[in-house]
């Protein structure tokens, strides 16, 4: 069934956007509706002959896609809303229901909701979203893409906590683990440039960014993660402490009189890059501190890259060996200096960098001999929600990985 497919990420105050072509997947436009809620929102729009910004008062995110969609068709983007057959929504947290992409029902939407217990700040919005991409685009076939489902294949083992049981069992306390769709995506990217079966493939795969994460994959299957029940848990990321002991918590709570929420705000909006550097929570700006002889900066880009380097170590011993290390997201991508420090001194585990080749931004950077692949996949979530719109609610054949590469 030919048509169009809209790829949605609904945030609390931003609404990502892509529009694919089918069965192409051809981007036909994307863009970015920035500060919803507020009189100077921002609207991105870029397309092959239309590259739109304004500034505009946006009150929320039914708002927000009323004029998204008016856009598409004032920019003669589409003729009609009409030829927009399938929307994917990125939903933060399906927990132990969803583990899969699944057509959204009314059930699934309840459902979806229930989870926002686990998930507060992400899971509500994007029900929102659905509910109004539902009502604008009523004929469109709308599929629900969690950020979890991909880990659903961890072991009791990866994904249990040695808490009393029944905080798993009654408050379904357990690693869920995020970023799930671009660690299938890339490991997926990897393995067709690598001209080898996924499933032969023994990866390590690190999304690095604001969020950052780490996945080991094998079989072609999610065999542990670092992010745990919140995204907060791993290694340390742009605000985010990552992995602590926990009695640090209870102790600067009872030193300096925080409360709980206080505490939460302190790991996940106060620490990381920005905690240790006291810079900024942006890797490129505590990079150019760093350079500039700031030593607290240069000690945050050594704690980031050290934390990641352990946690490659233990998921190579977990997959008995490591065939590919994959570098994605806004950091793996493009800081050249991360992925130096990240696979300084692993030449015994068969992972040796090629100087020249990690400062050009090839696709493959480990040296000619070197026996594991170093890959840099630029990550495309919205490309991997349009494929499993096209999966799972229209049945017709997704492309090769590199289709859009």
């Amino acid at each position: 069934m030919p048509g169009k497919i809209m790829a949605i990420n609904a945030g609390s105050s931003s609404l990502k956007f892509q529009l694919f072509s089918l069965p192409d997947e051809h981007v036909i436009c994307q863009g970015l509706i920035e500060r919803i809620g507020m009189d100077d929102a921002i609207f991105n729009l870029r397309a092959t002959d239309v590259k739109w910004r304004e500034i505009l008062p946006i009150a929320d995110c039914r708002q927000g896609a009323e004029h998204l969609l008016h856009a598409l068709i004032e920019h003669n983007i589409i003729d009609s809303l009409d030829e927009i057959t399938g929307v994917g929504h990125r939903v933060a947290h399906g927990g132990e229901a969803f583990a899969d992409s699944v057509v959204i029902t009314p059930e699934v939407l309840d459902k979806i909701e229930q989870l926002g217990a686990l998930a507060p700040l992400h899971n509500p919005v994007n029900a929102l979203g659905i509910r109004v991409f539902q009502h604008a685009l009523p004929h469109a076939r709308a599929v629900a893409v969690f950020d979890t489902a991909f880990h659903q294949t961890l072991s009791q083992t990866a994904y249990l906590y040695p808490l009393p049981w029944r905080y798993y069992e009654e408050l379904g306390i357990r690693r869920y683990g995020f970023h799930g769709t671009s660690h299938k995506y890339v490991s997926a990217v990897c393995a067709e440039r690598m001209g080898r079966p996924l499933e032969a493939l023994r990866i390590v795969s690190c999304h690095l960014g604001n969020g950052s994460s780490i996945c080991a994959i094998g079989n072609g299957q999610s065999v542990n993660t670092s992010m745990g029940f919140t995204p907060q848990a791993g290694i340390m990321m742009g605000t985010r402490s990552g992995d602590i002991d926990p009695s640090i918590l209870p102790f600067i709570q009872q030193a300096e009189g925080k409360s709980a929420s206080e505490i939460n705000h302190l790991i996940n909006n106060q620490s990381g890059l920005l905690g240790v550097s006291g810079i900024s929570h942006d890797y490129r700006d505590v990079e150019q501190a760093a350079a500039n002889g700031n030593p607290r900066a240069k000690v945050a880009l050594e704690l980031f890259a050290e934390r990641i380097r352990a946690v490659i170590g233990s998921y190579i011993v977990q997959l008995g060996g490591i065939d590919a290390l994959i570098f994605t997201g806004g950091i793996g991508e493009n800081a050249r200096t991360a992925r130096q420090q990240i696979c300084r001194g692993l030449v015994f585990l068969g992972i040796e960098l090629d100087e020249e080749k990690n400062i050009s931004n090839q696709s493959f950077i480990q040296h000619d001999s070197a026996p594991v692949q170093i890959a840099i996949v630029n990550t495309n979530e919205e490309l991997m929600i349009a494929r499993d719109v096209i999966r799972v609610a229209l049945n017709l054949p997704v492309q090769p990985a590199l289709a859009a590469q």
